[in-house]
C-alpha cells in the first residue's frame, strides 16, 4: 500500500532574470523544482516549462528591459502561482515594445514565430496586460486545476488544436510538378 502525501505548490514565486537567454536555464529549473515539490504532474510541468521558456524568449526579443535599462542590460520579471481555484497561471512582464504580442503565420522555413502559436496549443487561456508605466505581461493559463487527478493527461483536442497550414496554402509548392519527369 502506497502512501500519498498532498504537498502544496507555493502559491506564488517571481523573479527578475536577465533580458537575453542567460536567465532563461535559471528560470526553467526553478519552476520545475517548485512544480515538481508541489506534486504537479509531470506533463503539466512540461507544458508549463515550455510556456515559460516561450514567454522568455518572446520578452527578450520584442520588449524592453523594466525600467531604464538598455536592451540585454536589465530584466524582465517571470512569475508563476497556482491560484485558489487550482489555475497554473505563468506570466513574463517586459518594458514594453513597438508592437503588440498576437500569434504570427510564419511560413514552413521561417527560423521563429511560432511561440504564441505553441502557447495557444498548449494553455487554457491566455492574454496581455498593460499597465500605466508601459511596462506589458504576458499570462497563459497552462492548467484549470492543477489538483484534478486528470491533470497529468494530454487533453482530448490537443493535437486539433495544433495544425499545419494546408498544402495549397503553401507558395511554390506543387507536389504534381516533381512527378513531370516519370512519364
Amino acid at each position: 500500500m502506497a502512501l500519498v502525501v498532498a504537498q502544496e505548490v507555493p502559491t506564488s514565486s517571481s523573479m527578475a532574470v536577465p533580458h537575453g537567454p542567460a536567465g532563461v536555464g535559471a528560470a526553467r529549473r526553478r519552476m520545475r523544482e517548485q512544480l515538481r515539490g508541489g506534486g504537479v504532474a509531470e506533463s503539466v510541468v512540461d507544458d508549463a516549462v515550455l510556456v515559460l521558456s516561450e514567454l522568455l524568449s518572446n520578452a527578450c526579443k520584442h520588449g524592453r528591459p523594466l525600467g531604464d535599462a538598455l536592451a540585454g542590460d536589465g530584466d524582465v520579471r517571470a512569475a508563476w502561482r497556482v491560484d485558489a481555484s487550482g489555475r497554473l497561471i505563468v506570466e513574463v512582464t517586459d518594458g514594453g515594445g513597438p508592437t503588440r504580442p498576437a500569434p504570427a503565420t510564419p511560413s514552413v522555413t521561417a527560423h521563429g514565430g511560432r511561440g504564441l502559436n505553441i502557447i495557444t496549443a498548449l494553455a487554457d487561456d491566455w492574454g496581455v496586460r498593460d499597465d500605466a508605466r508601459g511596462e506589458v505581461t504576458v499570462w497563459v493559463v497552462v492548467h484549470g486545476d492543477v489538483h484534478d487527478p486528470d491533470a497529468g493527461y494530454r487533453r482530448d483536442d490537443f493535437a486539433a488544436r495544433v495544425t499545419a497550414p494546408s498544402v495549397s496554402e503553401i507558395p511554390g509548392l506543387d507536389f504534381a510538378d516533381a512527378f513531370d519527369d516519370l512519364d
